[in-house]
């Protein structure tokens, strides 16, 4: 690569991220194509706060995996309440990849359910682009739930962990 390819390189990611700036976007992503068949691919994004105060303090119910089609109304409310990202202490995905709750395979996992974490630790792993992206734990407190699978694919904002 020459210099001037580099410079330019990083004057277009330069330009991405004024463009997810000026548009109040989370994340883009884009494939420039050179010559010889020879591509980048760039994905921006920036770290977004998640803002757990602000939601009303519910009781931690299972989720059912699949909604009844005959449910009496009066548990319409607590259906909407149970939505686990919307619960205190929700731990959201920063990015869109792939979930690993270990650091290796037949390796014992980061977290399970009942473990003590503190700010900081990591509780699981993103892999996005081929990069192990670690995620630690935005507080110190218990693992009530996991609410995903080693291996599962995840979305930007999709709950992860129900961290109290």
């Amino acid at each position: 690569m020459t210099k001037k390819t580099k410079d330019e390189d990083v004057a277009f990611i330069q330009a991405l991220a004024q463009i997810l700036d000026d548009n109040d976007m989370t994340e883009i992503q884009v494939k420039r194509i050179y010559a010889n068949n020879d591509s980048m691919n760039v994905r921006v994004s920036r770290k977004t706060e998640t803002v757990m105060a602000a939601a009303a303090p519910v009781a931690a119910a299972p989720v059912a995996a699949a909604a009844p089609a005959a449910a009496a109304p009066a548990e319409a409310p607590a259906e909407t309440s149970t939505d686990p990202a919307s619960l205190p202490g929700a731990v959201t995905s920063p990015m869109v990849g792939t979930a690993y709750l270990q650091p290796e395979p037949n390796a014992p996992a980061f977290v399970s359910v009942g473990d003590k974490v503190a700010e900081g630790d990591t509780i699981l792993i993103i892999e996005a682009m081929k990069t192990m992206n670690h995620i630690p734990a935005p507080a110190s407190g218990t693992v009530k739930r996991i609410l995903v699978a080693d291996g599962d694919a995840v979305e930007f904002g999709a709950p992860l962990m129900i961290i109290e």
